[in-house]
């Protein structure tokens, strides 16, 4: 599975180099040139690519007429996979689906994209550690079936009610090793679906903090443990870092002392999920009709202080970033955006109302 989330992260990196490329040569000016006559057209300005993200937009069908609509980025590079495994024939090790679901993630990075978030970035290890199948996938007691891997043995935490079907999966690599998250589904199953807002009669409404993690309209609050900015977890994982720093890279017991720091980062992140859900239960249980909690633009609260210079001589003045460093480190230790989105997860399964209010004034 190592060797499947390598080389699907080059697959996506060149699938991202793709993209851009053909965005790059839509716009030099000139005339049209078709994807297989580029070689001859103009060898010089255009982007030699049969199989790239802009060839034959149209798709024929058996009668050789041309479909509408126009195939977008995705389709195309989805459509090239074949070929891609007969170049590279080590990509015929991986399942189809996968594939494809990887060139589907590229597509969300740009949908979000162009919902205001940010460009889509090429991905190192660091952060490209998972992979998705979206059919095939079968479990029988603690054991689970993936095309291409085969069965293999899981811990079973939590057994899948009967009726259910298995949808998809995600296979994730961290620290402590291989996680496979399911989506299960069940037809029969009402949806739940939230009240509308004139039925309303009840609603709790949530402040969030530092101090406090949540202070709720009842007089209620839960405290912030902390989790990663308390004095006694930032000096050990000082020590460690500078274990790390003292081994010669490149070396075993340099990656053993990395995989220290890892494996303490992952405890400090389920300790802040566990209690994060813990948190959400308890305000989602309550008997009230809508949450309100607030809508805030936390990575314009983590954004760096300008720079103040003086205007005669450009001597750089004091602007409170070295202050706000740490403001900057328990916001992020709270994790406001988790937690919301936990609310909104329980509260749907629920039947309740999230509403997200101005922070202003509130």
């Amino acid at each position: 599975m190592s060797n499947w989330v390598d080389m699907l992260r080059s697959h996506y990196n060149w699938c991202l180099g793709d993209r851009l490329t053909q965005f790059n040569q839509q716009y030099i000016q000139g005339n049209y040139c078709d994807i297989r006559t580029k070689a001859e057209a103009c060898p010089i300005t255009c982007f030699v690519s049969k199989n790239g993200a802009s060839g034959e937009p149209w798709k024929e069908d058996k009668k050789g007429v041309l479909k509408n609509p126009r195939r977008n980025a995705g389709d195309i590079q989805i459509t090239s996979l074949p070929t891609l495994k007969s170049a590279r024939p080590w990509y015929a090790w991986i399942d189809s689906t996968v594939l494809q679901q990887n060139v589907k993630r590229l597509d969300t990075a740009y949908k979000n994209f162009f919902e205001g978030r940010g460009f889509p970035s090429f991905k190192n290890r660091s952060n490209f550690s998972s992979f998705s199948y979206a059919m095939g996938v079968k479990t029988k007691g603690s054991k689970i079936y993936l095309p291409k891997l085969g069965w293999m043995r899981y811990h079973n935490s939590r057994p899948i009610p009967n009726g259910y079907v298995v949808k998809a999966a995600t296979i994730r690599r961290r620290q402590d090793g291989w996680y496979v998250s399911v989506r299960i589904e069940d037809k029969s199953i009402p949806i739940l679906v939230a009240k509308p807002l004139s039925e309303v009669k009840s609603v709790i409404g949530c402040d969030l903090g530092i101090t406090k993690l949540v202070h709720l309209s009842d007089n209620f609050q839960f405290e912030n443990p902390r989790f990663s900015t308390n004095k006694k977890v930032r000096r050990i994982l000082k020590i460690r870092q500078r274990r790390v720093s003292s081994k010669v890279k490149g070396s075993k017991n340099r990656k053993k002392a990395a995989t220290k720091v890892g494996m303490f980062h992952k405890r400090i992140t389920d300790k802040r999920t566990a209690y994060q859900w813990n948190v959400a239960n308890k305000i989602v249980s309550r008997k009230v009709d809508a949450i309100a909690v607030e809508d805030l633009n936390i990575s314009g609260m983590l954004r760096r202080c300008k720079v103040k210079t003086l205007e005669k001589t450009g001597r750089f003045l004091k602007n409170g970033q070295a202050a706000k460093r740490a403001l900057n480190r328990s916001i992020s230790d709270a994790s406001w955006g988790d937690l919301v989105l936990k609310i909104e997860y329980l509260a749907v399964k629920q039947g309740k109302v999230v509403i997200k209010v101005n922070p202003r004034y509130s």
